[in-house]
């Protein structure tokens, strides 16, 4: 069986698991592992969940989400008490809650939806917990509302409740507000110029590109690439990646689509790796060429 078919057949029979526990199931390096743990989550066969066990996050089968409930020891003080009076009461109005909670449910999205309800043209952030369904969740605010006496049942529009997107944000309590901006400001303008950053150091190098392929537009692209040697051409895979700081998990993702291809790898930055990273370089990455650009 294929290496991530296993890991995948694993996931489906222990999961919630921890890339550790994957790695000695199948007898690989972690760092090998949670690079496979990334491409099936990348081809949407797994999950992963925003809780975090030691600094890890888990991985999990679609439909395992309820056992994620077996991992709430790992939560902080308010995060825990966010938790708990989600689960009893399965929905939260926003704004009835402390700051403190309100915080606290934007950081547990393992359990808690955010849900928007629109009525008099006003509109109201209510929490779901996450295992009941938009319908049941719809009767049990109608409820609340009711109660509320802010609108009668029979004034509530039946299509009331519509789920926001994990990557949209949500009105913050004032703990959370500030530098958002500045991030997508940013991402714009890297855009286009990482790509002819790049194609360039490759083209000056005398590089020719066989292949391109904008994974992530700004931040990675892939390239096929051959480079001309005392004993003739050779071919190369090459990722470039527009990061920061480059780590264990960035190299050994990318030597994992070179092995694939059976290809060596060239990594081409305009970051700087971390000190373990580098360390690493000697020993389970010695093979790797990195270039900054």
């Amino acid at each position: 069986m294929e290496v991530n078919e296993r890991i995948l057949a694993i996931v489906k029979e222990k999961g919630p698991i921890l890339p550790v526990q994957a790695s000695k199931e199948i007898n690989e390096t972690i760092l090998m592992t949670s690079a496979r743990l990334s491409e099936l989550l990348t081809a949407k066969k797994i999950k992963i969940s925003n809780l975090k066990v030691g600094g890890s996050p888990l991985y999990y089968f679609p439909g395992q989400e309820n056992k994620l409930q077996n991992f709430t020891d790992n939560l902080n003080g308010m995060e825990r008490k966010a938790y708990d009076l989600l689960s009893q009461n399965k929905i939260l109005k926003d704004l009835n809650q402390e700051p403190a909670i309100r915080v606290a449910l934007r950081q547990i999205k393992d359990f808690a939806i955010p849900l928007q309800v629109n009525y008099e043209n006003n509109i109201e952030i209510f929490w779901k917990w996450y295992l009941i369904d938009n319908k049941e969740a719809e009767l049990l605010i109608k409820d609340k509302l009711s109660a509320e006496k802010e609108i009668t049942p029979e004034k509530t529009p039946e299509k009331s409740i519509e789920r926001i997107s994990q990557e949209k944000s949500i009105e913050r309590p004032k703990e959370e507000i500030q530098k958002e901006p500045t991030k997508k400001i940013k991402k714009t303008i890297d855009k286009d110029s990482f790509l002819k950053q790049s194609q360039g150091f490759l083209n000056t190098n005398n590089i020719n590109i066989i292949n391109t392929n904008n994974i992530k537009k700004g931040l990675e692209i892939d390239f096929i690439i051959e480079i001309q040697t005392s004993i003739g051409n050779l071919k190369y895979f090459c990722k470039a990646k527009n990061k920061k700081k480059i780590n264990e998990a960035d190299l050994s993702s990318a030597l994992i689509h070179a092995q694939s291809k059976n290809l060596p790898l060239l990594f081409l930055t305009n970051g700087t790796l971390t000190k373990k990273t580098n360390e690493m370089l000697k020993n389970e990455f010695k093979n790797i060429i990195i270039k900054n650009i």
